[in-house]
């Protein structure tokens, strides 16, 4: 029988302890069944009214840089939306967070809608981490699409253990990253993990786990919601670049160096 998508939010998802190996071995890991695919569509509605209302972007694809035409990003909706703020604050992507990450509660960093238009370009190979001043990487973000992704349409891959490789962990999502990081995590033989998703999947990956999408080719826009979360008692470390800098007054109001999260934008979300 499929829950209703209230249920299917608050029920615990059954994670094989194989996933969680694969997630400390590889960087991420990919979940079959996340959510029931009625559940996503129940949320999509709702998320992409959201991005349209919020978004900023309204440059013509060709008159912008690779990362405009990455996607469109538009961040925290949950504070726009009650209906979306259910799906961020659910207990179960927080506690698959927490048994990825092995820790007993996770809260809030941000969320994300990345929204890939039809024609847009790729995202280039990068890691999530260079923009966020945190002193460790008991970090993860949910990749959840909201339609079926098929190969046209650029779904996520992952350079397989790359979490444990440090090139690269300087640069911003760029044309430089991408050419200095393919070649780099090329030499390595860093498997790449390029899979269609159904609806209802989801990934998961680490702070440092380089990835990347290829452009979306179909006529019909690739929509992903995005959450990140952090481990309960992590700490904000200096900022190391004007991206953290800027990270630590938006996501982290009011948090010194050394102290833990603890505005209204960073509630404990599990455990």
């Amino acid at each position: 029988m499929t829950p209703t998508p209230e249920e299917d939010l608050s029920t615990p998802y059954a994670i094989e302890p194989a996933a969680v190996r694969r997630f400390h071995e590889e960087g991420f890991a990919k979940l079959s069944g996340a959510f029931a695919a009625s559940t996503v569509e129940a949320y999509e509605p709702e998320i992409t009214a959201k991005v349209v209302e919020l978004n900023t972007q309204h440059l013509p694809l060709a008159e912008r840089d690779t990362y405009g035409k990455a996607f469109l990003q538009v961040t925290n909706l949950w504070q726009h939306s009650a209906k979306v703020r259910e799906l961020v604050f659910s207990r179960r992507l927080a506690g698959i967070a927490a048994a990825l990450l092995g820790v007993p509660s996770v809260r809030l960093y941000h969320d994300q809608a990345l929204y890939k238009e039809p024609g847009g370009g790729i995202t280039p190979w990068h890691a999530d981490q260079y923009y966020w001043p945190l002193s460790s990487d008991r970090t993860v973000t949910v990749w959840l699409p909201l339609q079926e992704t098929p190969a046209e349409m650029g779904p996520l891959s992952f350079a397989a253990g790359s979490h444990r490789f440090a090139f690269g962990r300087d640069l911003p999502i760029s044309d430089d990253s991408e050419r200095a990081l393919r070649q780099a995590l090329a030499t390595q033989d860093f498997p790449v993990e390029e899979t269609p998703y159904r609806l209802g999947d989801a990934s998961f990956h680490g702070g440092w786990t380089f990835h990347r999408a290829a452009p979306n080719r179909s006529a019909i826009a690739r929509r992903v919601m995005t959450v990140i979360y952090m481990a309960a008692d992590i700490t904000v470390a200096e900022p190391t670049n004007d991206f953290q800098r800027s990270d630590l007054a938006m996501w982290l109001p009011g948090t010194k160096v050394g102290g833990v999260p603890g505005s209204p934008l960073n509630p404990v979300l599990y455990g």
